[in-house]
């Protein structure tokens, strides 16, 4: 289908780029970049339907992803409609809407190695695509977001995740409740929180076991809810003028020290 001007369908994409509530209301997120939409597709997420230029010819990728992905619709978009639409510089050769899949806690595995990062109420949704990445290349099991943070499935976040957001589970809580009531059935799982002031340097926390790893909010650190659960607080050894370190920095060295231990 073609699209030569800002009518209904431009509008529904420009909005889901951009609006969290519309993400959520319409149960879809936006999705741009050769790395993210391949692994989108090899993830099995659902795509409703994919954008390029029109009168622009495919490359191989962006051909092949168009015949396997199962879009419902594939629009042909006036070449300033694509520019107001990507991000980059050289608007991108496809974009893509995909099915947004919340997961809840109770569906997550329990493996006897599980590694799970809690993020309490992150701002950027830069530092939340980071983690993921980070998460995903250093064996964790899940990632978790909690209470009102940045959203994951912003294009930003997405973006920064380089497409782990589609191989790894991710899954979003109202608060440290929901976490509380997750953990009470599972005794065998530590809570390791991260603070600068924390009594435990973090290499002599033992990460082999079942874990997970609460790092706090850039500016205030973790809430009281989410620190009184933590049987221990971690800190980082720093050196230098520096006290504190930025939220997908700290969380990578932690799942980069669990990753050591377990071998």
């Amino acid at each position: 289908m073609r699209v030569g001007r800002a009518n209904n369908v431009f509008q529904r994409l420009e909005v889901l780029k951009r609006n969290r509530t519309r993400r959520r209301q319409y149960g879809e997120l936006f999705v741009e970049g050769v790395r993210p939409i391949q692994r989108l597709v090899a993830a099995g997420w659902p795509v409703r339907s994919v954008c390029s230029e029109d009168g622009r010819e495919l490359s191989g990728w962006a051909t092949e992803v168009v015949a396997t992905c199962g879009a419902e619709c594939h629009y042909r978009l006036a070449p300033e409609l694509m520019e107001q639409l990507s991000d980059r510089e050289q608007p991108s050769e496809l974009l893509v809407v995909a099915e947004l899949r919340g997961r809840r806690l109770e569906d997550l595995a329990l493996p006897d190695d599980l590694l799970v990062v809690v993020l309490d109420r992150p701002a950027s949704p830069g530092n939340v695509g980071t983690v993921i990445r980070s998460a995903d290349a250093l064996g964790a099991h899940a990632v978790v977001v909690t209470g009102h943070a940045a959203d994951p499935y912003d294009p930003r976040a997405i973006r920064a995740s380089m497409g782990s957001l589609f191989s790894l589970p991710l899954v979003e809580v109202g608060g440290p409740a929901d976490l509380e009531r997750w953990l009470a059935g599972r005794p065998r799982v530590q809570v390791v929180g991260t603070d600068s002031a924390g009594q435990t340097v973090l290499g002599d926390v033992d990460l082999r076991r079942p874990t997970v790893v609460v790092v706090g909010n850039e500016a205030a650190g973790a809430s009281h809810g989410l620190r009184a659960l933590c049987g221990t607080v971690a800190r980082i050894p720093m050196a230098g003028a520096a006290d504190s370190l930025n939220m997908a920095v700290a969380a990578s060295i932690v799942l980069y020290e669990a990753s050591r231990q377990r071998g």
